[in-house]
């Protein structure tokens, strides 16, 4: 699940084997805070994706049933994702529940 510091269109950019890629404005659930959303995201992910550099010290990650994926990139445009697309994959399928791995950008 990308949080919403990621374009809404990052969502067609990011993909697997295996992997369905959600938005948290497509659930609708854009404004949330984060400790609010963490515990929505955890009925429907196993890797939440963000911007948020902060989010480990704001939040108890080490309780959550998913994995985050921190991208440290420069800017949120596509252009500044998009070289990170694989990176983002792999850390997918290594971080481990309760776990935050970060992607320096």
């Amino acid at each position: 699940m990308l949080d919403e510091n990621f374009p809404v269109d990052f969502v067609k950019l990011l993909v697997g084997p295996e992997v369905t890629t959600l938005h948290v404005h497509n659930l609708g659930w854009s404004g949330i805070k984060n400790g609010d959303l963490l515990r929505r995201a955890s009925s429907v992910c196993e890797v939440f994706m963000t911007l948020d550099r902060n989010l480990e010290f704001q939040q108890n990650t080490k309780e959550l049933p998913f994995g985050v994926v921190v991208l440290c990139a420069r800017s949120n445009r596509i252009s500044d994702l998009t070289p990170h697309i694989g990176s983002l994959l792999e850390a997918a399928n290594r971080v481990a529940p309760g776990q935050v791995e970060r992607i320096r950008g």
